[in-house]
């Protein structure tokens, strides 16, 4: 591996625990090789992509005076902010909207905020890239209830960005709370959403949608999972998001249920059915619920899809395919522990067997691994 140039800030950022080291981290591959070895598999793929630049979705939070803004990320253990204006990682689309947005806080005057006294009027950024375009959608999170403070701002800020600028939107987050996006929304300019080209779909993120920072590594397990799944399928998909992986399976299945609760995520999906042809939107389903409300879909399922948060699957749905195994489960993980704890219940039984196990490098410089796994009825 060539030799990597230091980072600018580290020390104190703690944004990448493994900077400059190649491949997963030691200890998860053991663990996943482990897991293997136990379902009689060779040690798992790992599959791995650009180590810098790669992010295409950031949030960063706004800290400093208004003569000397910080936007960046939390030390490690505190809430004092690390100024990153030239994250190696980062997209230089997202380091270039950084500096805009300091520059047009300068420009402004405008208040970063500042927890003690819950004062300031900015609280945060949200930048997601969209590859086709090479521009970014915008959040500026305020401490407000109503955009108006904060509308000098996006006007200098549209102004330095110009043409790199896909969308912008205001934020609302007037509470005392570590969440970063707040409940008010309102569009300021440009489109509803980013359109990204996925497993041969074009899919919608709207900006309180959750969306892949890694797109190029995400394309790669979308494609990875579709050759897991046969065509003709009765399928159902837990934890949709916005449909970077069903949307480009609807062309083959027999039907596609889409079970997502968070209503972001469901606005984008719903976009994204609306640009599919009309035989392929007749044979999908969106159930506006969480997973453990669809546990009565899956015994009719010949293959699940999930996609969990850090948690892993709702325990109802779980125990739904625990008792009633479909013919193939696909599951992709982005927590090693809840997966290694349901892998270990789904296969207990003996109903299910592990017939595939691949180690994606998401976020590569640090010690995430997304697992992704196909299971299959004995």
């Amino acid at each position: 591996m060539a030799a990597v140039p230091p980072c600018p800030h580290r020390p104190p950022c703690p944004g990448c625990p493994r900077y400059g080291e190649g491949g997963i981290d030691p200890a998860a591959f053991a663990r996943l090789a482990r897991l293997a070895a136990a379902a009689g598999l060779a040690p798992p793929e790992v599959v791995e992509g650009a180590r810098f630049g790669y992010r295409v979705r950031a949030r960063l939070m706004v800290r400093g005076r208004p003569g000397s803004p910080k936007v960046g990320i939390f030390q490690a253990g505190s809430h004092r902010i690390v100024d990153v204006p030239r994250c190696g990682v980062h997209h230089p689309l997202v380091n270039q909207v950084a500096a805009a947005l300091r520059a047009a806080i300068r420009g402004t005057g405008t208040r970063p905020y500042a927890e003690r006294p819950h004062a300031g009027e900015l609280r945060a950024l949200q930048v997601v890239v969209e590859r086709g375009s090479g521009s970014a959608q915008v959040v500026l999170v305020a401490n407000t209830r109503e955009a108006a403070p904060l509308l000098p701002l996006a006007e200098a800020l549209r102004k330095e960005l110009g043409s790199a600028l896909h969308s912008l939107f205001w934020n609302g987050n007037p509470a005392r709370t570590n969440v970063i996006l707040g409940p008010l929304w309102e569009r300021l300019a440009g489109p509803e959403a980013v359109r990204e080209r996925i497993g041969g779909a074009d899919v919608f993120f709207p900006p309180g949608a959750f969306g892949q920072a890694n797109l190029d590594l995400a394309d790669r397990i979308v494609e990875r999972i579709h050759g897991w799944i046969p065509a003709g399928a009765r399928a159902v998909e837990l934890y949709a998001g916005c449909g970077p992986i069903g949307l480009g399976l609807l062309a083959r299945s027999r039907s596609l249920a889409f079970v997502e609760s968070a209503p972001a995520a469901v606005a984008g999906l719903r976009m994204g059915l609306a640009e599919r042809p009309a035989d392929e939107r007749q044979r999908a389903l969106v159930l506006s619920g969480d997973a453990d409300a669809a546990a009565g879909l899956l015994p009719e399922a010949e293959v699940v899809i999930a996609d969990p948060p850090r948690s892993g699957i709702d325990p109802a749905a779980l125990a739904a395919l625990c008792a009633a195994p479909p013919q193939r489960l696909v599951y992709l993980s982005c927590d090693l522990a809840s997966f290694e704890a349901q892998a270990e219940r789904l296969l207990v039984e003996g109903r299910l067997r592990l017939a595939q196990l691949v180690a994606f490098d998401l976020f590569p410089n640090t010690a995430h691994v997304e697992t992704l796994a196909c299971f299959e009825r004995r």
